[in-house]
């Protein structure tokens, strides 16, 4: 599965701060077999992260993950470019890591992240912090695979998955 890392944060795409949270989302996605194929930076801006999405999701990528943008600042759009961009949401996964953030925050209720289907590729936004996504990661990790599949189904069988 094909995977692109999108970092949203003026900070990182001004140069000012290093990208953290996009390295250790890379690095979960490899860690799930997923090659990943594209990673980026973009500033805190609505129109920018959905030109991002969109151009992953026209170039057929599977799965997409955003990290940033997701809390209650000004500049926090990210859930609003996702919802422009995807067709169908996904909500479980979003709400899987509200609930397994709880253990760890109580401010786990500020994440306005979601999830969702664009096309042939499936779009998750975590939050802007490498301990949040080593934390959120292993929630959706399980079932990433089979979600990914199962939007590339033809004539309604079940995609094929290796060694099954």
């Amino acid at each position: 599965m094909r995977a692109a890392i999108l970092t949203v944060s003026t900070s990182v795409a001004a140069g000012r701060n290093e990208d953290l949270s996009g390295i250790e989302l890379a690095d979960a996605a490899r860690g799930i077999g997923a090659e990943v194929t594209v990673q980026a930076v973009v500033p805190d801006d609505r129109a920018a992260i959905e030109s991002w999405l969109r151009e992953q999701v026209a170039a057929g990528i599977e799965l997409v993950l955003t990290t940033g943008g997701t809390g209650f600042t000004p500049d926090d759009v990210t859930p609003e470019a996702t919802r422009a961009v995807i067709e169908r949401e996904a909500p479980g996964f979003a709400e899987a890591m509200r609930f397994e953030s709880r253990q760890f925050t109580k401010m786990a209720m500020l994440s306005r992240a979601v999830s969702g289907i664009a096309g042939g590729s499936f779009i998750i936004n975590f939050p802007g912090n490498p301990k949040a996504i080593t934390e959120l990661f292993p929630v959706v990790a399980p079932v990433l695979e089979h979600a990914v599949g199962t939007l590339h189904r033809q004539d309604g069988k079940r995609p094929q998955h290796p060694g099954r």
